[in-house]
């Protein structure tokens, strides 16, 4: 009853496809349900002012899911992939916008509702998802993109279990995630990305002894017309994929960040510290043209290092779920806080979306072909009738 019921219409016509109908607009959405103007009405007052929260909303949603049983979290080596995301609804139109997000197609920082996701990946039967486990916004501690990456990593940290690995995207810096010191993670770095020696330089009896760790950098890249070369791997691996494909494996280990002080290396050398070590993973496939470049705190196998991130892709089907299948890349609300709920309700409806196609038996689409007919001259072997 009351606010329970009006989130409840809102919601089916959301997973009912009326949001693409109406191309976001809420009252028509619900009016399409067979409501009548009245609860029309009480569902906008109770979407807008209601007294609900996304994260209640979530919790019961992994409890409905868990209890069916046939959602499994995706293990490799031991290990299951906490995936984290930022993803932006965009505003183009609102006045007075909140936030930005950077768009690839138009090469810049759009106008946007910015959101973080946080989600265990799993599978239902061979359909890899990610449940997701909170939904955080902008606020006014965390007023932009860097701050809500800094805050979402500290609740993916709080959510963690000792059988997950934190998974994240490019866009998360590695000295952020040392810094709230991740037990378990695997981050992508950049192609031109470096670090150094946890060990400082060998002296060579002439200067200043060194007093920090040799740079180190996996990739070759270019800089003013000259090409800075590839450090030398310490080792590499050579193995075939589930698809029979030859991956190999370029490793560097026991590195820290570039901006290490010189006072850390020297409180580690005389054992009153330890430094936060890592190695990086350079992944050749033939398949792509440049290779993988991750950094991780995991002795673990590459094999799996490797698993563990292509994981983190799952976290991308809840957005696309929720523009593409759900109607949420529209949105006609300019209320602030209606702006935040529009979105996150589009999430949870395409995760909804995605657990109950993934449980349904699978079912045929497109045309069936009646007969095969000569068709006339000029049009091929066969027409389909």
């Amino acid at each position: 009853i009351g606010t329970n019921l009006a989130i409840l219409h809102l919601l089916w016509a959301m997973v009912s496809g009326q949001f693409l109908v109406s191309r976001g607009a809420i009252f028509p959405a619900l009016a399409q349900i067979g409501l009548s103007d009245r609860q029309v009405r009480r569902g906008w007052q109770a979407f807008q002012r209601g007294g609900w929260f996304i994260g209640e909303l979530l919790v019961r949603w992994e409890t409905i899911v868990m209890r069916r049983g046939k959602w499994q979290a995706r293990y490799h080596g031991g290990y299951c992939a906490l995936a984290v995301d930022l993803t932006g609804f965009w505003r183009p139109a609102l006045k007075n916008c909140p936030s930005k997000h950077y768009h690839h197609g138009a090469g810049k920082a759009l106008p946007a509702i910015v959101l973080g996701i946080i989600g265990r990946v799993g599978q239902i039967g061979d359909q890899r998802l990610a449940l997701p486990l909170a939904i955080e916004r902008l606020t006014e501690e965390t007023p932009d993109e860097v701050s809500l990456m800094k805050r979402v990593v500290g609740i993916a940290k709080k959510i963690m279990t000792a059988l997950d690995v934190l998974v994240l995207d490019g866009g998360f810096p590695l000295a952020e995630v040392q810094a709230q010191d991740i037990k378990r993670y695997v981050v992508k770095v950049a192609k031109n990305f470096t670090a150094r020696r946890s060990v400082p330089a060998e002296y060579k009896e002439k200067g200043r002894r060194p007093q920090r760790g040799v740079i180190v950098r996996p990739l070759a890249r270019s800089y003013k017309e000259e090409t800075l070369e590839a450090t030398p791997p310490d080792r590499t691996v050579t193995w075939q994929d589930e698809q029979g494909v030859e991956i190999k494996a370029q490793i560097w280990e026991n590195l820290v960040l570039t901006k290490t002080p010189a006072s850390e290396f020297a409180l580690a050398s005389e054992g009153k510290t330890e430094l936060r070590t890592f190695k990086v993973v350079a992944f050749f496939d033939p398949r792509f043209a440049s290779p993988l470049l991750v950094a991780t705190n995991l002795k673990l196998e590459e094999k799996y290092v490797r698993l563990l991130y292509l994981d983190r892709w799952a976290i991308e089907q809840l957005p696309l779920a929720a523009k593409q299948m759900v109607g949420a890349e529209r949105s006609f609300v300019s209320e602030p806080e209606s702006c935040q709920r529009l979105p996150e309700l589009g999430l949870l409806s395409g995760s909804i979306l995605s657990v109950e196609a993934a449980m349904l038996p699978p079912r045929p689409q497109g045309f069936g072909i009646k007969s095969l007919v000569q068709p006339p001259d000029g049009y091929g072997a066969f027409c389909i009738s």
